[in-house]
């Protein structure tokens, strides 16, 4: 497979502009009523049927993995007793369903959680996302987000939607991320997001040492054995995936050795830095889904942080810029391997 690597002018860095894993704004299903005990006849029609198919008919409006998982904990009784789900239904039984909430019904909580704010008007919301921290609810993860966070320090952006999120980051990628606190700012900041006009730049510590600077024109998309990572990709599903890198500094970890990156992105794909560097052969230290996990001991998450942000304010159209030092630990990181953290 081929991948373009394009030795480039450090300059031409720095009108590079991306974002990693934008969003669309659908907003989330509501969730289903779960108030009230469901009383109901099995039909004659249904006997020979076994009891969550059944009852999946009769209530379509929960999944029947829903349904499964409430009969499996006593949740659906027939006749007054608790069932199996292969239960084979005659007819005439009656049925009592008494709905649970799933952890995704709580999903746009509210919850106490500690933020940075860098930056804030009446449009926009400038934060320093930790890593560790989630940014919206998913599978696994339906509380302790960023999101959930969004909501209990500014209440009126339940009235956005994703509470006003348009862009991800990694859990543990950390750094600079904007929200949008108006419908019409998110809009502005998605069209922007989609013009390639927002300017992030991210620092990454890799194993190796790359050339001095370049480009890596690679489509990608999700892996065809591990659904976990996306991949470098020739499939027709690929999409199109241009990051520009430039070496900072090198070093060494024990015996290995490093480089200081810095990396802008012309488009925003799932894991962008992370499978680009893997596929020159300078994986992120501390990656333990792309890299090799006997590294992982010199840190305990991807070294990876989005340092620089800018962008137009949807509001004043003022060109608008932020800029964070390195984390604590990433800068000791740095200085473990020899190089002093204003390198970066």
């Amino acid at each position: 497979m081929a991948i373009n690597v394009i030795p480039t002018d450090p300059m031409i860095l720095t009108d590079s502009s991306s974002e990693i894993d934008e969003i669309d704004l659908e907003e989330a299903e509501q969730a289903d009523s779960l108030s009230e005990i469901i009383a109901l006849k099995v039909p004659d029609s249904y006997c020979g049927e076994r009891l969550d198919k059944v009852v999946s008919k009769l209530v379509p409006q929960f999944s029947r993995g829903r349904l499964q998982k409430w009969i499996e904990d006593g949740f659906v009784l027939v006749d007054g007793k608790a069932s199996k789900i292969k239960t084979t239904m005659l007819g005439g039984e009656m049925i009592a369903i008494h709905p649970q909430a799933a952890p995704e019904d709580h999903a746009y909580a509210p919850e106490d959680i500690a933020l940075e704010i860098v930056y804030e008007d009446e449009a926009i919301l400038v934060i320093n996302k930790p890593a560790g921290l989630v940014v919206h609810p998913a599978a696994g993860n339906w509380s302790g987000t960023l999101l959930n966070a969004l909501l209990f320090h500014r209440p009126a952006l339940a009235q956005v939607p994703r509470a006003g999120i348009v862009h991800r980051l990694d859990k543990d990628t950390s750094g600079l991320m904007v929200v949008a606190k108006t419908l019409a700012a998110q809009t502005d900041l998605v069209r922007q997001l989609q013009a390639r006009t927002v300017k992030r730049e991210y620092a990454a510590l890799v194993w190796g040492t790359p050339i001095a600077s370049g480009t890596v024109d690679a489509a990608m998309a999700r892996h065809s054995r591990d659904r976990l990572k996306m991949a470098v990709s020739m499939s027709v599903l690929a999409k199109p995936a241009m990051t520009h890198y430039q070496r900072v500094a090198t070093g060494m970890l024990e015996r290995f050795p490093v480089s200081l990156v810095t990396c802008r992105l012309e488009t925003g794909r799932t894991h962008q830095i992370r499978v680009h560097m893997l596929s020159l052969g300078f994986p992120l230290v501390g990656d333990t889904l792309y890299g090799k996990q006997h590294l992982a001991r010199f840190f305990h998450r991807q070294a990876l942080q989005a340092r620089r942000l800018g962008l137009i304010h949807p509001v004043t159209g003022e060109t608008m810029e932020w800029h964070i030092p390195l984390e604590a630990d990433f800068a000791a990181l740095i200085e473990q391997a020899g190089m002093p953290a204003q390198t970066a």
